[in-house]
């Protein structure tokens, strides 16, 4: 690629923010282009955009890349990967030329798009991961739940923003799980089919690759938590908060898991002629017989990778950039030693119906505190008042030489934001203990 890079980024979340966060630290940057400045956060670090960035008039934004000489397009959420976004912006507008773009085909974005494909691919490859059943009637998945004793999850099979997996604890709430995504369209379309899942007993962990269809890269492991309240209750949420590296994975396991999930994947992908190219983001259960896979996703965490970019000390362009070059094998990529850990705030109400428009007060006296970065979410700027604008509103994130150094530095960090209703998991990172390998 030329230098200086000009790139744009796609999306408006906390997990763009601290994406602009790390690009905007590299020397081979030219104009940091987003969708997403709306976001205060953003919007600090980047130029908007003055085109619709919309599906249906994708067109426009294919032109402002060839107008602003955009070399890098980087796609954070997954709504625009199922789009087919990378698909359209790899290709100037007059088929000229092809640009670099950080994101997988839409075809290649099914392993997270339809739970179904991605389960059937699992199977093809012969990856570990729960036993599943897959419906479209809603009286036969209830039919097939009469007829079994065990517990499930049920999941909506579409895209339903991280809430459409329903962890029911009896057949009465498994039905009404049932009824909730397929009847009542809780989650829209994603619910025209689900998955009914075997439930897997273990330890969760995220565990991230980039790869450019051939080449693994493997990014520090994490573990997020789920769950809106402590101890892992309350209903599930995007995410509550992480912490990296995860203390749960030694070097046999990570190794273990590239062998017999990530590689697989690809060879499988590749076979039927369909290149992966970005983020491939495995959630695993740690069960007694093994790594397990309980989803794909084909885009960076959140809040996972607010932990990772915090931690990511070489150029964010250069690993960005090489898997769509097709070059991830020759660059040299480096992680700080030090841990960091991620506390999200959110709304009062969320998930269900956050509360919208509480002014926030503290970031600054947050921000001002060695190690901590707050990243935005639902948040904005409404006449000068920094003020709540979705579910997940902050992202404390901090780092420290141990993750329990950096919880506590998180956490002190959050004490400092206030707005009315905030909602904040006390037990994030809790019992950590220094990771027991040191590859990432």
């Amino acid at each position: 690629m030329p230098t200086p890079v000009n790139a744009l980024l796609i999306g408006s979340g906390a997990r763009e923010h601290a994406l602009a966060e790390a690009i905007a630290r590299s020397p081979k940057l030219g104009t940091l282009y987003a969708t997403g400045t709306s976001n205060p956060g953003i919007a600090a670090l980047a130029t908007p955009i003055d085109v619709p960035a919309e599906t249906k008039q994708l067109y426009r934004l294919q032109q402002f890349c060839d107008a602003k000489k955009i070399d890098l397009v980087v796609i954070g959420p997954e709504q625009p990967l199922a789009d087919g976004w990378a698909d359209k912006l790899a290709q100037a507008a007059d088929g000229s030329h092809r640009r670099l773009v950080f994101g997988p085909s839409a075809q290649a974005a099914q392993l997270e798009s339809d739970k179904g494909w991605s389960k059937k691919l699992m199977r093809a490859a012969s990856i570990p991961t729960a036993d599943a059943r897959i419906f479209t009637d809603p009286d036969a998945a209830d039919e097939y739940l009469n007829t079994r004793e065990e517990l499930h999850v049920i999941k909506a099979a579409g895209l339903a923003a991280g809430k459409g997996v329903i962890v029911p604890n009896s057949l009465e709430e498994s039905l009404a799980a049932v009824d909730q995504i397929m009847r009542q369209r809780a989650f829209g379309s994603a619910g025209d089919s689900i998955v009914i899942e075997e439930r897997l007993q273990g330890r969760e962990v995220s565990v991230f690759a980039i790869t450019d269809g051939a080449t693994l890269l493997m990014l520090p492991s994490c573990q997020d938590h789920k769950r809106l309240r402590d101890n892992d209750t309350g209903p599930n949420t995007g995410g509550m908060g992480a912490f990296c590296p995860a203390d749960t994975l030694d070097d046999a396991t990570l190794e273990r898991i590239e062998s017999d999930i990530l590689i697989p994947t690809l060879d499988t992908l590749r076979r039927d002629e369909i290149p992966y190219v970005g983020v491939l983001y495995v959630g695993l259960m740690l069960t007694p017989a093994g790594p397990k896979v309980i989803e794909f996703n084909c885009r960076f965490g959140d809040p996972e990778c607010q932990t990772i970019m915090t931690r990511l000390e070489s150029d964010a362009i250069d690993l960005l950039s090489a898997p769509a070059a097709g070059t991830l094998d020759a660059v040299n990529v480096s992680w700080s030693t030090d841990a960091s850990v991620c506390v999200v705030l959110a709304a009062e109400g969320y998930p269900d119906r956050p509360r919208l428009g509480d002014e926030i007060s503290g970031v600054p006296d947050a921000q001002a505190m060695p190690g901590v970065t707050v990243f935005f979410a639902g948040a904005k700027l409404d006449a000068g008042r920094l003020v709540t604008a979705g579910g997940r509103v902050l992202s404390v994130t901090a780092r420290a030489a141990t993750v329990p150094e950096a919880r506590e530095l998180a956490y002190a960090a959050a004490a400092k934001i206030e707005f009315k209703g905030k909602q904040m998991r006390t037990d994030i990172a809790s019992g950590a203990a220094a990771p027991a390998r040191t590859r990432l």
